[in-house]
């Protein structure tokens, strides 16, 4: 079989050499005589690669003891409600960020539990930049952003200081794809589809200061204390998903870390940018330039029906999903992680020649 190189935006491509492993390990799992896929969530089977996964985390972000890590389900969007839910005091309000259409859900789902302040408003700039500077509330229970819109492809490249409302971001689509400082987060969320893991997981990382203030009046699940109190083992945890993102902190490990991917994710969306840029406006990128996404590159060709055509032609190739969302239409390229370089130079070639021939 020839592996296609899938730019899909999510679920995304995972490395080849954690696939080839998860073959190896699915049936027999360490010699145990079953799947850790089969395998009760309380042995210790499951419960090493549970507490080496953490601790794997703690090492390749930095994240001191004052946090808590958890893994919850839900994905991000679950997250949407349990923050607001957990944290917006009765009579107060939250401070939100509007960058985008994640943006946008998150503070659907806030304005349903409670008063939301939008600091910013993306709809102005048709959402294809970001604010310079942002402040926040100085009464405000949190500071809510999104640090990389999947669909519009803008990202945060250093984020507002927020003095002593905490800073909450949803980073589903670019955690541990560069270094950043934990300890500037009250809170740390997402989705692990994208760059650390299959669906089925969401990594929460929470400063144990902020714990403290969450409500507890709310149903057991969607109260965080409970999870933290119980390392994520309240009810059963994602176990297989769980057990993959430990291959991909391994394989992340491997690779010099996050400072050591961040590398070879800046060559990767350097090379897509720059083809764009030299096309003479045979691609536009509508995003401002200061605030292009190093993981979803989204671009159009001179016309909607080029637009099919490269895709077409671009899916023969064994280049799939790089069609834009439905919503906006054009194309996108998502370069997480797990996509190698090779992958993003056979896309950047067939985009300059694609170019010349049309």
């Amino acid at each position: 079989m020839e592996r296609k190189l899938n730019f899909s935006a999510g679920p995304a491509a995972l490395p080849l050499s954690v696939l080839e492993q998860v073959k190896e390990e699915f049936v027999d799992f360490n010699g145990a005589g079953l799947s850790l896929i089969e395998s009760s969530h309380r042995t210790a089977l499951y419960d090493d690669v549970h507490m080496e996964t953490m601790t794997l985390i703690r090492e390749l972000m930095g994240v001191s003891e004052d946090y808590d890590v958890m893994f919850l389900g839900g994905g991000a969007t679950m997250q949407f409600g349990m923050i607001p839910m957990n944290f917006l005091k009765a009579g107060g309000s939250a401070d939100y960020v509007n960058s985008g259409a994640w943006a946008k859900k998150a503070i659907a789902d806030a304005k349903k539990i409670g008063n939301v302040n939008v600091v910013w408003d993306g709809a102005d700039v048709n959402y294809a930049s970001l604010p310079g500077k942002v402040s926040s509330s100085p009464d405000a229970s949190y500071f809510h952003l999104t640090s990389n819109e999947t669909i519009g492809g803008v990202q945060w490249k250093e984020f507002p200081e927020t003095g002593n409302v905490p800073l909450i971001a949803d980073m589903s689509s670019d955690i541990m794809s560069r270094p950043i400082n934990v300890a500037d987060f009250g809170m740390i969320y997402a989705g692990a589809q994208k760059n650390i893991g299959p669906a089925g997981v969401t990594l929460v990382i929470m400063k144990k200061e902020l714990l403290e203030s969450a409500s507890d009046r709310f149903p057991a699940y969607l109260t965080y204390k409970n999870h933290a109190a119980k390392s994520s083992m309240y009810n059963t945890p994602p176990v297989f998903p769980i057990y993959v993102m430990n291959l991909v902190m391994k394989w992340l490990k491997s690779l010099g870390g996050i400072e050591g991917i961040q590398a070879i994710n800046d060559k990767k969306a350097a090379l897509l940018y720059s083809t764009i840029d030299g096309s003479k406006d045979y691609y536009k990128s509508p995003v401002d330039t200061a605030y292009r996404s190093s993981m979803n590159v989204v671009f159009t060709t001179p016309s909607p029906d080029l637009d099919k055509k490269f895709l077409s032609e671009a899916a023969d190739l064994g280049m799939i999903s790089l069609k834009g969302y439905r919503d906006v239409g054009g194309c996108r390229a998502s370069i997480y992680n797990a996509m190698p370089l090779e992958g993003v130079e056979k896309l950047a070639s067939f985009m300059k020649d694609f170019a010349s021939k049309n």
